[in-house]
């Protein structure tokens, strides 16, 4: 690994390639906690959200609401919800070993734009949200928690933020619910269709072989307690976050919930198809697990106006360029035309 200091925004312009195409086609204090489900919307087994402050009544029959938490198939899901229940609606979705917090300084720069924004802490990563089983980890599973997470907020859509494994549930989102999709901006992760063909055609086998090692037991919790602060601090992590994300893993079960998300591969049959949303996509050119082959490939698999942005970065692209991704999810709301509310 280059010692070599990638520079900030605020050094350089951080988008250093834009290729762009149009086709057709804070932590919550307690609070009350009131289920106030959409007036439409969710099925009988709909999920229950905490409501605050006041339901939204919207003239297509969604009541949106604040929420502190929801509720799905027995487990609670903890979300910062930050901006007002008026504004247009951004959820973002953190990866592996990551929290809500990977997504403060992104989120501080979309609320002075007048966006609200959604973050929950993914499945695995809380006491409450934490299922035993690897099959309940597969990518079926997740995306169902974000449109449980739509449905207790009252939302019909959403503008859709995803990194890392926040990326895959993006990228699911947008091919299997694409009418609660109003946009889709990826951070680092490229489409899962466009990784697998990577796998025949570059060296990024190489770089995904930690993924087949945790499909193990009980082994790899032992290698990641033992390297994890290594691994982030040698792959760009910003100190702050190193001793953050080591001492939350550190919690019992959690570390174990977190990888369980790669030992979910398995049982997650169901293909991701074309994405027909407005997306953009960010990857750094440095990035230690997802190469160049991948990123490139994906393009062909958005039928809608897509945009691809180079990065002179590395993998952790809301820690360390909040700007650039925040400027990337405001001209992609921007562009979209839609409401995401």
């Amino acid at each position: 690994m280059s010692s070599q200091r990638y520079p900030s925004d605020r050094e350089r312009k951080a988008v250093s390639s834009v290729r762009s195409r149009s086709c057709t086609p804070s932590e919550s204090t307690q609070r009350s906690s009131i289920a106030t489900p959409p007036l439409t919307g969710p099925a009988p087994d709909q999920p229950v959200g905490g409501a605050l402050d006041y339901p939204l009544l919207l003239g297509d029959g969604w009541r949106k609401t604040v929420v502190d938490h929801f509720e799905r198939a027995g487990l609670r899901f903890d979300v910062l919800d930050a901006g007002g229940p008026a504004a247009q609606t951004v959820v973002l979705l953190h990866g592996f070993p990551q929290q809500p917090s990977s997504f403060n300084e992104v989120t501080a720069l979309l609320h002075r734009q007048g966006l609200r924004t959604l973050v929950p802490s993914q499945r695995g990563y809380t006491a409450t949200a934490r299922p035993s089983r690897r099959r309940d980890y597969q990518t079926g599973e997740t995306v169902a928690d974000v449109v449980a997470l739509l449905d207790a907020a009252g939302l019909a859509n959403a503008h859709i933020v995803g990194h890392d494994w926040g990326g895959v549930q993006a990228w699911a989102m947008g091919a299997w619910h694409p009418e609660r999709v109003a946009s889709l901006t990826v951070l680092s992760t490229p489409h899962p269709a466009a990784l697998r063909e990577s796998l025949r055609v570059s060296s990024q086998g190489l770089k995904s072989w930690y993924a087949v090692m945790f499909q193990l037991p009980l082994l790899p919790e032992a290698f990641a307690a033992r390297t994890l602060g290594k691994t982030l601090r040698d792959t760009r992590l910003p100190l702050k976050y190193v001793g953050r994300y080591c001492d939350a893993m550190a919690e019992r079960g959690r570390l174990t919930g977190a990888l369980n998300w790669y030992r979910g591969i398995p049982f997650s049959r169901r293909p991701v198809g074309a994405v027909s949303v407005p997306t953009t996509y960010l990857w750094g050119r440095h990035d230690f697990a997802l190469g160049r082959a991948a990123a490139e490939l994906t393009e062909k698999h958005v039928h809608a106006p897509y945009e691809f942005r180079e990065l002179d970065s590395g993998h952790w692209l809301p820690e360390v360029e909040p700007d650039a991704v925040a400027e990337a999810i405001l001209d992609r709301v921007a562009g979209t035309g839609i409401s995401g509310s």
